[in-house]
């Protein structure tokens, strides 16, 4: 194996453990902070916060007794709260012992606390990394701005077309005689799109300065690049966002629906595209990947891409959005998230999609520093989409995870009593073995899956 295939070509392998390391801390940081406030409000105290794992390289103890810390393995972090034995909040029992006897001391402790107050304080982390990803969408959107209705002209991009009747500020109110529909009706937005003729030009009926008049433009939807994903072919061939399509295998296209054909159908052969760049034309040679695509029905659909992403023939002009709404839409990325995740692990423990779609460390570091490459947009909201998967997967009722207390405190609650300290010893080193499985099978498919 060519172990420097796995060292991404935007950087090297520097600046991939750079960025993975930034997300990876401020993703932990906000976890963990979330368990020390919520249980600092509850009355527990806190002996240490750690970010990282192993030897501390920098520690300071604040006037509450607690050691704030930055440890020298960047991969986690962990609050260790008094009564507590290990990071994963194993009870000490000498600890517990002697606070038997002073009904204060034992209150503050992890393990003496009422119920209320250790199941909010393993909660919050969770919760504090979904509240950090809806925060990061929301201010995302209400930096870049929604599209404006009706569709308007906000720039007109770089294409290689001949006519361009577009004017920046022109409402475009139909395209070929058909009206065009609200972009927040993503179905009959959908069905305009796929009615328009396949033509080069086409004719756009435009508002501009108070009147209409028709003017041509380029192919609403060209075979253009807006975005590009991290460990794809686009990516791998050096595509750049902006960069035109014009032909593949020599053809000439000027529909990002001809283009997506002919990745489609081509059964994974390698594509020879001539691409517009800046006015330049240069060749590009790349092989498409398959790739396990969720759908809005909740099932998955595999396809080959080469991973870009299209966009209008122009910059469509947007407009800030209030408070409520870019919640809102934090909200529901942050939803949409948690369920493509819960979607994608059910059908890859059912066969129905490739158990390489479980990315590890190797995997997320790739990732972090083609977002990063992109620009500070990207990256944050890389950022803001790995903390739901983080809050996630410490729901999950495994032992040793922040889910698996939940469920034993849920069975306090039921049965009136803890489970034993030695089913909770047996059930922890089940749960730590099942988290390392993991984490060993996840770093196995970053190595040997395609």
């Amino acid at each position: 194996m060519d172990i420097f295939a796995l060292i991404p070509q935007f950087g090297g392998l520097i600046w991939t453990i750079a960025a993975f390391v930034l997300a990876l801390s401020v993703i932990v940081a906000i976890h963990e902070y979330g368990h020390y406030i919520v249980g600092r409000w509850s009355g527990i105290h806190a002996d240490v916060f750690s970010i990282g794992f192993g030897p501390v390289l920098w520690s300071r103890v604040d006037r509450r007794g607690t050691q704030w810390q930055i440890a020298a393995l960047p991969f986690g972090g962990y609050v260790k709260f008094a009564g507590d034995a290990n990071a994963a909040s194993g009870k000490d029992e000498e600890v517990m012992a002697a606070a038997e006897a002073d009904p204060k001391r034992l209150r503050a402790t992890m393990h003496g606390a009422p119920l209320w107050a250790r199941a909010a304080t393993v909660a919050a982390g969770p919760i504090f990394n979904f509240v950090l990803s809806i925060i990061v969408f929301a201010a995302v959107v209400a930096t870049s701005g929604v599209s404006r209705d009706p569709l308007t002209v906000g720039d007109l991009r770089p294409l290689p077309v001949e006519a361009r009747g577009l004017q920046v500020g022109d409402e475009v109110i139909g395209v070929n005689g058909v009206p065009v529909p609200s972009m927040e009706d993503a179905e009959a937005y959908a069905t305009f799109i796929d009615g328009l003729p396949l033509e080069p030009l086409l004719d756009y009926t435009v508002r501009r300065e108070g009147s209409q008049r028709v003017v041509p433009g380029a192919y609403l939807l060209p075979p253009l690049v807006s975005g590009v994903s991290p460990q794809s072919a686009a990516m791998g061939a050096g595509l750049e966002v902006d960069d035109v399509i014009i032909a593949v295998d020599g053809d000439p296209i000027f529909a990002f629906d001809q283009l997506k054909e002919r990745v489609e159908g081509g059964d994974g052969a390698p594509l020879a595209l001539r691409v517009w760049r800046g006015g330049d034309e240069i060749d590009v040679t790349l092989t498409p990947k398959r790739v396990d695509e969720p759908q809005r029905d909740g099932g998955f659909v595999t396809q080959w891409r080469i991973g870009i992403a299209g966009g209008l023939a122009f910059e469509p002009a947007t407009e800030t959005p209030g408070i409520g709404e870019a919640l809102a839409s934090g909200v529901q990325q942050t939803g949409r998230i948690i369920e493509g995740s819960l979607s994608g692990l059910a059908h890859m423990i059912t066969g129905a999609i490739s158990t390489c779609n479980l990315s590890g460390p190797i995997g997320i570091a790739q990732t972090s520093g083609a977002m990063a490459s992109q620009g500070a947009q990207s990256f944050i909201w890389f950022i803001a989409v790995l903390s739901t998967a983080v809050g996630l997967l410490n729901l999950f009722p495994v032992p040793a995870l922040d889910g698996g207390h939940l469920v034993f405190y849920a069975y306090e609650a039921v049965a009136g009593k803890p489970p034993s300290d030695r089913a909770l010893r047996v059930l922890m080193s089940i749960g730590l073995a099942t988290v390392l499985t993991l984490m060993v099978f996840a770093l196995a498919n970053d190595i040997f899956c395609p």
